[in-house]
């Protein structure tokens, strides 16, 4: 999968499926991600091969990764799995295997061994490292409102480093940095080497906007649909 975007727009990724539209980690959400024309779905994978982003946020009605990747192999939708725990990667690496996703599917994490077991498992599979990691569901809310503006500001700087750095790491081919920490000399190192870059998650037209014009590969997105929308917008 070449989630470098070249001249057109960036990817646009159904995060935890859907989750402004359906419950997260949920076949609902997958199918609203799927129906909303993302271009990949992401989901979460705890070491019990559930959908969930954590043990204590498991779906009322959980969801196997074999079951979600059934579903997303039907769609024809690339597949975007956050392994959110390092320890299961070769569980990981044989269902995409099985299912023949390697080469339409890109596995992020925050744990560089992760990143490096999953090179020597499936060689053709994208990687991504993350960063922040996102223990405290950072994700779910605006930065402001989680470190406030000054802190996000101050954090840019130092970012082109911390990155080299995870790279140099991990060897991951793709990094996926939250939407408030993406600055154009990240975007410009990572393009560089090679390195794809996702801008998450952006849920306001705003963000998405903001992210498009520094050129990232991917936005990962609650609302995949409005993202697209966005993009599309003259």
């Amino acid at each position: 999968m070449n989630l470098l975007r070249g001249d057109g727009r960036p990817l646009v990724v159904g995060h935890r499926g859907a989750a402004a539209v359906a419950p997260e980690n949920t076949f609902e959400a997958l199918r609203a991600g799927v129906a909303a024309g993302a271009d990949l779905v992401e989901f979460d994978v705890g070491p019990d091969l559930q959908l969930a982003h954590s043990a204590r946020e498991t779906p009322g009605e959980p969801v196997t990764l074999d079951a979600a990747l059934d579903y997303l192999n039907a769609q024809g939708v690339g597949v975007h799995l956050d392994a959110k725990l390092p320890g299961y990667e070769e569980q990981i690496a044989a269902a995409l295997i099985r299912h023949g996703l390697v080469e339409r599917a890109v596995v992020a994490t925050a744990y560089a061994v992760t990143v490096r077991r999953l090179a020597t498992l499936a060689p053709g599979l994208r990687r991504a490292i993350g960063y922040p990691r996102d223990r405290y569901g950072v994700s779910r809310v605006g930065w402001p409102a989680v470190f406030g503006r000054t802190g996000a500001a101050a954090l840019r700087p130092a970012m082109p480093v911390r990155v080299r750095r995870l790279l140099a790491a991990s060897g991951a081919d793709t990094v996926a940095i939250h939407h408030a920490l993406c600055t154009r000399p990240i975007v410009r190192l990572a393009h560089a080497r090679g390195v794809a870059v996702l801008g998450w998650t952006a849920n306001t037209p705003e963000a998405v906007m903001r992210l498009d014009e520094l050129g990232v590969d991917g936005i990962v997105s609650d609302d995949p649909g409005m993202a697209l929308a966005t993009l599309r917008a003259p």
